[in-house]
């Protein structure tokens, strides 16, 4: 177990800390806004459409083998990121990190359910949920760290230690595993379609910022998108050999399972990121700071996670599936509350109160969500199930990145325009100032108008994007509540193996 938790702190402190250091990659490398967008979602793109096939793999090739494998090619990725002199190099290379991600992100879970009596699964589950979310919340502080001492790249350059680790780990301690009865055949037009589908879904999603629905690129790529899926579950519902047998859905609990990953992880996702950047851009943070404020999460999280899983073990999962995304959804609802506020000094009366509430919640259902998926099926599609899991968990990323992205430039967009009216400016001082509203929190006031009007607009600004932010996270809490409903429809404790 120590090696996929070893494994899994790769890709998630990569993934949090980068956020924070982008400000000091776009100076190094002199990167624009769309570059940054693209060096952050090239990695989302691979992992999301090729993760299915991650977990597919392993559980017909080889789990040790293929998450072995996943990452060699997530450290050599890592490297060359480390090394990159210009932005298109580092795009390419964090792909690169993306396709090592999809094939270690399955393996670390499907080894664990494998090889863990079920009695302990949900404990060593929670182990590894609790290991891998104080790693995950604590990639900002760390990045903050590195961004606050010049030393962005070594963000990159730490998943090597740690992955060679894994790899001595997994070659000396771990045993092969893979799925009862299996063969080498493996299902490639499955695998054709499901890649090529989730990337067109993809890059159609994380286009509607940029260019808008309404253009080619946005929706000719999600009709496509949607086209291949179709296809995609008609060949699986005829294939000898499917990479994810259509029977695992007959099971109400597998199915509830995912829709309640799917709908509370878009909403941790957006709450997440548009806390962060009210902190930073709005509220006074520094990216330290900002990184810091998780850290009750951070501790709840040690406190609660494996206790919750074991709890899971004995009672089933099925109310803390219930309770546990309810109370995280009623956290962001709090959280949505929080207006211009005096910086740091204010936290633990603004910040803290939701942050705490939401922790809890996401605390008691980690683990035993994980548990509910794994152990809802057999054991030999254990490594498919991690990966339509993590799947639901990547697309739910996609769509509070992109669909909330566009949702928070048209709230921030509509609070402007009723502030801009009362504004004496000229028209075409106005049309600059609404220019800004793409760069949301750090919009900047146009250097064509005069110095008390500057501070007029930057006041507007703040109170726009807090606006934008309380719609969000006000949405971003109903998805979780609406997590907390599926669970309550669909969840069945007599549907999962446990003690």
């Amino acid at each position: 177990m120590v090696s996929a938790i070893l494994a899994s702190s790769m890709a998630f402190i990569d993934s949090t800390a980068l956020n924070v250091v982008l400000p000091a990659l776009q100076k190094s490398l002199q990167a624009s806004g769309t570059d940054l967008f693209w060096i952050l979602n090239a990695y989302l793109l691979m992992l999301a459409s090729l993760i299915l096939i991650g977990g597919s793999l392993g559980d017909k090739l080889g789990r040790k083998k293929v998450f072995m494998a996943g990452i060699f090619i997530f450290i050599c990725g890592s490297i060359a990121c480390g090394f990159s002199t210009d932005v298109l190099l580092l795009i390419i290379f964090r792909a690169l990190q993306g396709i090592g991600g999809a094939l270690m992100i399955p393996g670390s879970l499907s080894l664990i359910s494998s090889s863990i009596n079920e009695k302990e699964r949900g404990k060593a589950i929670g182990t590894w949920s609790a290991f891998t979310t104080v790693v995950t919340m604590g990639g900002p502080v760390l990045g903050g760290a590195f961004a606050d001492a010049g030393l962005w790249r070594y963000i990159f350059f730490i998943n090597v230690p740690i992955g060679i680790a894994a790899l001595l780990i997994l070659w000396r301690k771990v045993k092969e595993s893979r799925g009862d009865e299996a063969d080498s055949a493996l299902d490639f037009p499955g695998v054709v379609t499901i890649a090529l589908g989730l990337a067109a879904l993809t890059f159609g999603f994380l286009r509607i910022p940029a260019v808008g629905l309404a253009n080619w690129q946005a929706y000719g790529s999600l009709i496509a998108g949607v086209l291949l899926l179709t296809a995609f579950i008609i060949i699986e519902s005829k294939s000898k050999h499917p990479m994810m047998p259509l029977s695992l859905f007959a099971n109400k609990t597998f199915s509830g399972a995912n829709l309640l990953t799917f709908f509370l992880y878009a909403g941790l996702g957006a709450g997440m990121l548009f806390m962060s950047l009210n902190m930073v851009q709005v509220q006074g943070y520094s990216q330290f700071q900002s990184g810091l404020t998780f850290l009750p999460f951070t501790v709840l999280m040690i406190s609660i996670a494996r206790f919750a899983g074991g709890l899971a073990d004995k009672w089933g999962p099925r109310l803390f599936l219930v309770a546990g995304p309810a109370m995280a959804g009623l956290g962001l609802l709090i959280l949505s509350f929080v207006e211009q506020t005096n910086g740091p000094s204010d936290y633990w009366a603004t910040f803290f109160p939701g942050i705490l509430v939401f922790g809890t919640g996401m605390s008691f259902t980690v683990a035993p969500l994980t548990a509910a998926v794994m152990g809802s099926v057999s054991d030999h599609f254990s490594g498919t199930a991690s990966g339509i899991n993590n799947a639901m968990t990547r697309i739910a990323n996609v769509f509070a990145n992109a669909i909330f992205g566009a949702l928070a430039v048209l709230f921030f967009s509509g609070a402007m325009q009723g502030q801009i009216a009362h504004m004496n400016l000229n028209p075409t001082e106005k049309t600059a100032v609404m220019a800004q509203a793409v760069n949301l929190g750090n919009a900047k006031p146009p250097a064509t108008i005069n110095s008390g009007e500057k501070t007029i607009v930057e006041r507007a600004y703040h109170q726009s994007f807090i606006h934008a932010y309380s719609n969000i996270m006000r949405i971003s809490a109903a998805l979780g509540i609406l997590g907390a409903l599926m669970s309550f429809i669909f969840i069945k404790n007599s549907a999962v193996k446990r003690q």
